[in-house]
């Protein structure tokens, strides 16, 4: 259920558009920020608020690889799949990850610790292979860098 404050901050977003479906992202990521995911009945709710269908929200949440629409972990790890980077051992990365996490793309760690998640291209392909964890971005990746990485997030 959206709470009060969640309202509040979507009714400003909306506020800023000449139509409010206009501010569906913004609606979407302000759940998800106090919920960490955009369940169906959340997704409902910011629908209504929008005037917006629950197909036509979903489509928009879908679209995006930042709106989680099933539970993530407390650190969601973004791994570049495009072509720069596989031609650059985008692979390799892969598997290095979900061995050692012990998981494949779209699941968990036990722990919650991490979520693997494909991303169709971070930008950096002169850098690649590219992943991101949470908010902060990591280029020319190698398992001894990975390692280093993965100690700083709990």
């Amino acid at each position: 259920m959206i709470t009060e404050k969640e309202k509040n901050e979507i009714l400003e977003e909306i506020k800023q558009y000449p139509y409010p479906a206009v501010a569906s992202i913004d609606a979407l990521k302000i759940v998800q920020k106090h919920h960490g995911w955009v369940s169906d009945e959340l997704l409902g709710e910011v629908a209504e608020m929008l005037n917006l269908s629950n197909e036509e929200l979903d489509s928009v949440a879908t679209f995006y690889s930042r709106i989680y629409r099933k539970p993530v972990g407390r650190n969601v790890i973004l791994i570049c799949d495009g072509i720069s980077c596989m031609i650059m051992g985008y692979g390799s990365i892969y598997d290095y990850l979900a061995e050692k996490l012990g998981i494949k793309f779209g699941e968990t760690t036990p722990d919650n610790r991490f979520t693997l998640l494909p991303v169709s291209c971070l930008g950096d392909c002169d850098h690649a292979p590219v992943m991101m964890i949470n908010n902060e971005h990591f280029n020319d990746l190698t398992a001894e860098k990975i390692d280093n990485l993965l100690q700083n997030y709990k």
